[in-house]
């Protein structure tokens, strides 16, 4: 009886041990509840060591990428080489195309800004001005182009440079280049308006009424002075492309009623120039051409008298390689020319340049083979000889395409 009893404890000894959790090894065991009541909670606090594992491993994957992604950075910025280089990537992607200068050229100290230094992220743009007017003194000592480059600083030149003594500034206009709204600009600065949107068109190109002395009024030491001391800068724009402007707005359009061009100016390059006598049409870009190709248009630009400014090369108007101008803008780029100008004339802070509608200065190649579709390729280079002096002062490319 007594071994059957034993017996009996040892069946019940196993199947309680049977009931009891078994835990298999040191790092994975099985979590299972002892008693029906502590179902619940022992399998919220496995669950809890199952996210805690979770959480920490999760913490070690970011700080070994942190480490990683820092030991790169420290790497890249501490390589020379490899800074100089991004930064002359970003320089080369983001200076306009100009001209290459001869490497062994420097600019002169005349010839540096003469506003306040910019910061860091603006540097590429002072650079392209110093440029321009190192390519206009490149040009000007070439003898070559001598005769398309100089002009004597005549009163007729005198005559196209607006002066402005409150701010001691000097603008040299150039017709059907945005001209208008800088000659608007320095109506503001004399004080004849209090804003650019005061100003009446029709007063504008009214020298009695629009407050600007030009430096042919001044005496030749009063002209010197200025031209020494004061701040100067004209525009420029693709020299073909202004002629067709100066076309349309004087022969075509004529919106400000100017009827001399038509009635004066038109019927004179006609009977010179046109070849086909019987026909009766008016003025065509042609004859225009054809007139302004003419190595000795000289006379009849003395029977139209100053209406012909319009047309005259920047050489004639501005006298470039006789005057140091402090600034050249380009009509292709004045969005970015009308604000440095301001900044570096120092009145930034007094007067804006009018908005520029989108578009409306990008250079247009076919408009430009439009208008000189037809035209024969010895008038187009005649022309091109007229006016090559511009093109290559300020940078512009030969049009081959027209020439060849």
């Amino acid at each position: 009886m007594q071994r059957k009893a034993g017996k009996k404890e040892h069946v019940q000894l196993r199947d309680k041990r049977k009931q009891e959790p078994q835990f298999r090894g040191n790092t994975a065991r099985k979590c299972e509840p002892q008693a029906a009541e502590g179902r619940v909670s022992e399998w919220l606090r496995c669950d809890n060591m199952h996210h805690q594992w979770l959480l920490l491993a999760a913490c070690f994957w970011v700080i070994f990428m942190f480490m990683v992604a820092s030991k790169f950075i420290t790497l890249t910025f501490k390589d020379p080489d490899v800074y100089s280089a991004k930064q002359e990537f970003l320089f080369l992607t983001t200076m306009p195309e100009v001209r290459k200068l001869p490497e062994e050229k420097h600019i002169p100290e005349e010839l540096k800004p003469t506003g306040k230094e910019l910061p860091d992220s603006q540097l590429v743009q002072p650079l392209v001005y110093m440029e321009r007017l190192e390519l206009i003194r490149n040009v000007c000592r070439d003898d070559a182009l001598k005769n398309l480059s100089h002009t004597p600083v005549s009163k007729f030149v005198l005559g196209r440079i607006f002066v402005c003594d409150k701010h001691k500034i000097l603008f040299c206009q150039t017709p059907k280049v945005g001209n208008t709204q800088w000659k608007k600009v320095l109506i503001v600065l004399n004080g004849a308006f209090s804003s650019i949107e005061e100003i009446p068109e029709n007063v504008v190109h009214d020298h009695e009424k629009n407050g600007l002395p030009r430096l042919s009024s001044f005496s030749d030491a009063e002209i010197q002075k200025r031209l020494k001391t004061y701040f100067k800068f004209f525009i420029v724009r693709d020299p073909f492309e202004r002629l067709i402007s100066a076309f349309k707005d004087k022969f075509v359009h004529n919106p400000r009623f100017e009827p001399w061009y038509r009635h004066e100016i038109a019927p004179g390059i006609i009977r010179k120039y046109r070849r086909n006598r019987t026909e009766t049409r008016g003025i065509q870009f042609e004859d225009f051409v054809r007139y302004l190709g003419d190595p000795n248009h000289r006379w009849l630009d003395l029977q139209f008298g100053d209406h012909i400014i319009h047309w005259v090369t920047y050489v004639e108007l501005c006298a470039p390689c006789e005057i140091m101008y402090s600034v050249i803008g380009h009509h292709e780029t004045l969005e970015d020319d009308a604000p440095y100008i301001l900044k570096e004339a120092g009145i930034d802070h007094l007067v804006s340049y009018p908005t520029i509608p989108p578009g409306i200065t990008v250079y247009n190649r076919t408009k430009v083979e439009h208008y000189f579709l037809g035209i024969s390729k010895r008038d187009i280079r005649r022309l091109y000889a007229r006016f090559e002096g511009d093109f290559k002062l300020f940078g512009y490319q030969k049009p081959d395409f027209l020439l060849n």
